[in-house]
């Protein structure tokens, strides 16, 4: 038997699964395309939707801007090797992540005052960006006070919620094609944009409260 190399010995982080690589991956082509409403005269614009009194004076380059952000830093957060290896990037990228929720934040707010399918739209992106700042903040407080296993369970609520803007994408498509018009499907999605991707973390975090200590 050989003897172990020095190569042998190195500690080796943990790799990730195919569900946080679809969640990266799908979260850097929403991040780049939504990239297109930072160009002047960019091909397609922005959608009718969206196009309120509020987009006009900037609200949605603001947002587009600081939600690809997010998207593109986010899942960096939960790669293990980074923590291990580089915990000084992680930590500024984690900053970058929260000014990023922040800004965008805001300007979801903006943006959702200002929805041209009425109240029930207002109410659901307006509720969206109350809970990822909410979400947001507590995490970073949490890192603050070196309370990590805390400041770990509320990144995910955090990016459960920035993931929102890949959830959105994925239910655009079935407004234009459901029986109930656009505008009251867009209603729908204002809210299940974002409720089930925060159900779905929430579920995750119980199991991994439930699940047996190592031993």
């Amino acid at each position: 038997m050989s003897a172990p190399t020095l190569s042998d010995s190195r500690p080796r982080a943990p790799g990730i699964g195919w569900p946080l690589q679809l969640v990266l991956w799908s979260s850097v082509v929403i991040a780049v395309g939504s990239w297109r409403y930072l160009l002047p005269g960019a091909p397609g614009g922005a959608p009718p939707i969206l196009d309120n009194a509020y987009a006009r004076i900037g609200a949605l380059t603001v947002h587009a801007a600081a939600a690809s952000a997010a998207l593109l830093v986010g899942p960096l957060q939960f790669l293990p090797g980074l923590r291990a290896r580089r915990p000084a990037l992680h930590r500024w990228t984690g900053r970058l992540y929260v000014l990023a929720c922040l800004v965008g934040g805001l300007s979801g707010g903006v943006l959702a005052a200002g929805a041209r399918t009425g109240l029930p739209s207002t109410i659901g992106f307006g509720a969206l960006a109350a809970a990822w700042l909410f979400a947001t903040w507590r995490a970073y407080d949490l890192a603050r006070q070196r309370r990590i296993a805390e400041h770990r369970r509320w990144m995910i609520r955090s990016f459960a919620l920035t993931f929102a803007a890949v959830t959105l994408r994925l239910y655009l498509p079935l407004a234009f094609v459901s029986p109930y018009g656009y505008e009251a499907t867009y209603r729908v999605i204002s809210f299940a944009c974002w409720i089930p991707n925060l159900l779905l973390a929430e579920t995750l975090l119980l199991r991994r409260r439930r699940a047996p200590e190592p031993g």
